[in-house]
Formats: structure tokens, C-alpha cells, sequence
């Protein structure tokens, strides 16, 4: 099931809020149970045989988190990160890559079976967020959750639960059990969700079409302009699509009581592409941060050591995202711009006018797409080639896909720059009392229309999918 459907927007939600709100708000373990069980039956809507895996991650951590504290000796702390964090790797390492491995061992072993393996979605998130979980109660961050139920809900609460953001535990382990829904946040909720709504199917949608008739020719036939008008309607694409994801997830958060930390703040405004990751996918980013980066020694060791673990957590993060080499190619890819930031160009780079600085990001962004849609790096590179004037242009469409989509172009231009948090500030700002009521009301009326145009595009079209789904 997915936020931008018939059965989530008109029957799964409605259904939820009705018997969620009926309960008494000082009944909240029964609010929590009610909240657990939509949340398995929204995960279960993709297959019910995938939720085991999700009480396997929840009971995994559940039991590692109780051993992890400092009750227990240094050694059985240990053991309890160690098994809880092995098991979900494990998994995560079958359903995700054993197919990729046994494929490519295969090369050398012609006799090895493949095995075919489904990939349950969202595996990636909340494996990572029960071995976040168990780490966390280690160190010391934070109390290990005695009911295993609210471990079980923290695991798999449907807003994001299937293509995140990655959530702590510390960020919402008060409001398991003492959050308190009130009018003011369920109005901010369902505003945020409904803009993530109308960015899903008015923008992102449109650029996915574009992205997926650009991306379908073989790269050898296409003009340099074509293809460049693919790989920004595929930026546009993901990152309207992903973060329109985000919105709806921290918006029902809210909804319900919980406060999710932010997972974009406004990528393609980046100056570097330093800057541009401390933006993009942020739940993910600091996620390798403080769990692969840090613990290798992050910066606080020698240049090599250093490049190393930059290495390792680009490796891991092109990984994370796919089991295939053109995966492997784009942490590869940011990993060396990267590093040149930091030892090389950096400070040259700090001195340049913006524009320039953005430029240069922007082109090695763009560039990462290519690797990112493509079916494999062969293509990848026959791509990028057919960007720089390699390709033959048998097929050139440009001024076709601006014409067909001019509206949807002007939205994503918009839509790219922090235009909303300048005009909040500026409403905030004002002595005008008439400020105030548009601040207020204004938003809301537009989230209103909003829903009605999505509405439209949700009954009237068939392409809808969520680009993250598949990690």
C-alpha cells in the first residue's frame, strides 16, 4: 500500500483515524496497540508473508537492547550488539544480496545456483533501525524499552516504515508512551501530508515519465540535449518523489503524536557536494555517521586512515542502496568529489562565486542520477557519454517534453528553492495583523486545493510508484 492511493487516502486512513481517536487518550497502550496492528496490516498489504520479518527485526532488538545495558557484563553487551546486529544483517544481506553475490560468483562457478529472492520492501530501513536501537542502549544514549510492544511499534509505525526517514529511538521514545495528539499538531500533520501529496502526484510523477521515455532509448541513439532533459527530469523525479514521501511520513507522524526529525533540506540549493550531503537523505547520511563512520575513527585519526573510512562508508552506502556495480560506481562516484573537497579543490572552491559553486555541484549530481536510473553501469556509461555529444541523435524529443510538461517543469523550478521558509519568515515577521491570518489559514485552504488536484491525477492516471520502495 502506498500513501498516494485510492485504499490508503480513502479507506486505510479514515478507517485508522476513526478507531484511533474513539479510544480514550489516557487508554494510550490500547492507542499503541490499535497504531501496531494497522501498521502490520499496511505492511502486510504487499505480501502478509513479509511480516514475520518485521517481528523478527522488532524481536531481535527487543532482546538485544535488554542485554546491552550496563547491568549485564562487558561481554554479554557485547554478544547482545554483536548476534542482534548479525541477525539483521543477515537478513538483510539474503533478501537483498544474495542474489547479486550468487550471480556473480556464478561467472567463476558456472554450476552455482542462483536463487531467486524477493525483496521485501523496506527491509532496509528498519533493519537499520533496530540495529540503531541496540547500539544506542550500549552506549548509554538511551533506556532499554521494556514493553516489547512499543519496541515492536517504534519498529514498524507505517509512516516510515517502508521508505523511512530512518528514525531514532531517542527521538520519539517519550512519546511512545506519553505523547499527547492535539488539534494544533493533527492540523500541521495533515497540511504537511497533504503537500507531500499533491509534490508526489503533480510533480514527481510527471518528471517520472519524462525520465522513464528518456531512459528507455539505448543511450547510443540519443541527442546531448535529451539526454540531459532525462537525467533533470530523473533528479526532479527522486527527489520530489522522496522527499513527497518524507512530508506524508513526518506529517502522519504528527498526526498521531510524533515528531520526526527532517530528511531534506532543500538538496539542489547545494554549493558543494559536501553541502549537498549534508541535505540529501539526511536520516541516512548521519545514520552512517554515527554507526560506520565515527566508530572507525572518523576524522580524529591519519589522512589514510581517513580516506579509508570515507571509503568504506561510500562502499557501504552505493550498497545500501542496490545490489548492482552501478550502485557500487556512484558511491564510488561521490566518494572521489569527496574526497577532493576535502584535501584538494575545497578551498578553492569556498572563494569561487555561488553560481560557479553551484553549477559544479549540480553537474556531479546530475551525473550520480545516471548511475543511480540506469539498468547497469553499462548503460550508465553510454549515457553519460551520449550527454557529452557521444550519442548518435536519432532521437530527439527535447522541445516535445518541455512543451508536454511546461507546467509540471515550472512547479519542479519552483519547487527546488526554501521559497516556503522565506515567506514564513516574512509573514512571522510582519506587524500586519492580516499576516497573521494568512500564515494561518493560507496554507490550509491550499492544502485543500491541493488534495482536490491530486485527487484528479490519482483516478485519472496509472503511473505511481515510490522511487525508495525497492531500498
Amino acid at each position: 500500500m502506498v500513501f498516494s492511493s485510492i485504499s490508503f487516502l480513502f479507506f486505510f486512513l479514515p478507517l485508522l483515524l476513526a478507531v484511533y481517536f474513539v479510544i480514550p487518550s489516557r487508554l494510550r497502550g490500547l492507542r499503541n496497540l490499535m497504531l501496531l496492528g494497522f501498521s502490520l496490516v499496511f505492511y502486510a498489504w504487499a505480501g502478509p508473508r513479509l511480516v514475520p520479518l518485521v517481528l523478527i527485526s522488532s524481536g531481535v532488538a527487543y532482546i538485544g537492547g535488554l542485554f546491552a545495558t550496563e547491568q549485564y557484563s562487558q561481554r554479554v553487551r557485547r554478544l547482545a550488539v554483536g548476534l542482534s546486529t548479525a541477525v539483521g544483517l543477515g537478513l538483510l544481506g539474503w533478501y537483498k544480496y544474495a542474489m547479486f553475490a550468487a550471480e556473480n560468483l556464478s561467472m567463476l562457478f558456472p554450476n552455482l545456483p542462483v536463487p531467486h529472492v524477493v525483496l521485501p520492501i523496506g527491509i532496509s530501513f528498519y533493519t537499520f533501525q533496530s540495529i540503531s536501537y541496540v547500539v544506542d542502549i550500549y552506549r548509554g544514549e538511551v533506556a532499554p524499552q521494556k514493553n516489547p510492544l512499543r519496541v515492536a511499534l517504534y519498529i514498524a509505525l507505517f509512516p516510515q516504515l517502508v521508505a523511512g526517514p530512518i528514525v531514532r529511538y531517542e527521538t520519539i521514545a517519550t512519546a511512545l508512551q506519553d505523547r499527547r495528539e492535539t488539534m494544533a499538531d493533527f492540523s500541521a500533520g495533515l497540511t504537511r501530508f497533504l503537500f507531500g501529496l499533491a509534490k508526489k502526484m503533480l510533480i514527481a510523477n510527471a518528471m517520472g515519465q519524462i525520465a522513464n521515455a528518456v531512459f528507455y532509448y539505448d543511450p547510443n541513439l540519443l541527442t546531448s540535449s535529451l539526454a540531459w532533459v532525462g537525467v533533470v527530469a530523473y533528479a526532479m523525479q527522486i527527489y520530489f518523489d522522496f522527499s513527497a514521501y518524507s512530508d506524508m511520513a513526518i506529517g502522519l507522524g504528527r498526526m498521531f503524536g510524533f515528531r520526526f526529525l527532517e530528511n531534506f533540506n532543500y538538496p539542489y540549493i547545494a554549493r558543494s557536494i559536501t553541502d549537498f550531503w549534508r541535505r540529501w537523505h539526511i536520516s541516512l547520511s548521519t545514520w552512517f555517521r554515527d554507526y560506520v563512520y565515527i566508530p572507525l575513527g572518523g576524522s580524529r585519526c591519519s589522512k589514510g586512515k581517513l580516506v579509508r573510512n570515507i571509503f568504506i562508508v561510500w562502499l557501504l552506502t552505493g550498497f545500501w542502496h542496490g545490489a548492482a556495480w552501478n550502485f557500487v560506481a556512484w558511491g564510488f562516484w561521490f566518494f572521489v568529489w569527496l574526497i577532493g573537497e576535502k584535501f584538494l579543490w575545497g578551498k578553492v572552491l569556498d572563494r569561487l562565486p555561488s553560481v560557479f559553486r553551484w553549477g559544479y555541484a549540480m553537474v556531479i549530481v546530475l551525473i550520480s542520477w545516471v548511475f543511480f536510473r540506469a539498468d547497469n553501469l553499462g548503460v550508465a556509461v553510454g549515457y553519460i557519454a551520449a550527454m557529452f555529444g557521444q550519442g548518435t541523435g536519432a532521437f530527439s524529443h527535447t522541445a516535445y517534453y518541455f512543451h508536454q510538461f511546461w507546467p509540471e517543469w515550472i512547479l519542479a523550478a519552483i519547487g527546488i528553492f526554501p521559497i516556503k521558509g522565506f515567506l514564513e519568515r516574512r509573514l512571522t515577521a510582519s506587524d500586519n495583523p492580516m499576516a497573521g491570518v494568512v500564515y494561518t489559514w493560507v496554507p490550509k485552504l491550499l492544502a485543500l486545493v491541493l488534495l482536490f488536484l491530486s485527487y484528479m491525477r490519482l483516478v485519472t492516471g496509472e503511473f505511481n510508484p515510490f522511487i525508495y520502495f525497492q531500498f
